[in-house]
């Protein structure tokens, strides 16, 4: 069996440093108009029928009666229900979307989305523009997010 190396490419580094640049100027730039928020965390998979579901549409309903937006990773299931239930209010349902050759597109209850390429980048604006985090259940996202904002509020 041969094995295989890695190989990389220096010449192109400086080149993706443009492109995250670009992408944070981007959803600074976006996200700057928001009032104060809350990023709802959890997972992709869960269906309308199901009670967390419908907790996550309540709750964000009940976060935009006290002058909350909402963020969410604006996929499907739980960030689909969030959006939902801020979506017909005065405050904003946001969408922080990834690009992933798997996942579905961007769910239809989001007045503002932002599309990332770099999952740091995504973490940032949630963390940055949200005042209090709420973990549904959810898989490996989910709980990536709810760490690392576990550690960045811990480090200061």
């Amino acid at each position: 069996m041969k094995k295989q190396h890695w190989t990389y490419d220096k010449a192109t580094d400086a080149w993706q440093v443009l492109r995250i640049q670009g992408e944070f100027i981007k959803g600074f730039d976006e996200l700057s108009k928001l009032g104060p928020c809350i990023s709802i965390f959890g997972s992709a998979r869960t269906e309308p029928l199901n009670p967390y579901y419908e907790k996550a549409a309540k709750l964000a309903d009940l976060c935009t009666q006290h002058g909350y937006g909402v963020i969410t990773g604006g996929g499907p299931g739980i960030m689909e229900a969030a959006n939902m239930g801020a979506f017909e209010t005065e405050q904003a349902s946001v969408g922080l979307s990834i690009q992933l050759p798997f996942e579905a597109s961007a769910n239809s209850y989001i007045n503002e989305l932002v599309d990332c390429r770099y999952f740091f980048t995504r973490k940032v604006f949630f963390l940055k523009y949200s005042q209090a985090f709420v973990g549904f259940p959810g898989g490996f996202g989910t709980l990536d997010g709810l760490f690392e904002t576990l550690t960045l509020i811990q480090t200061g």
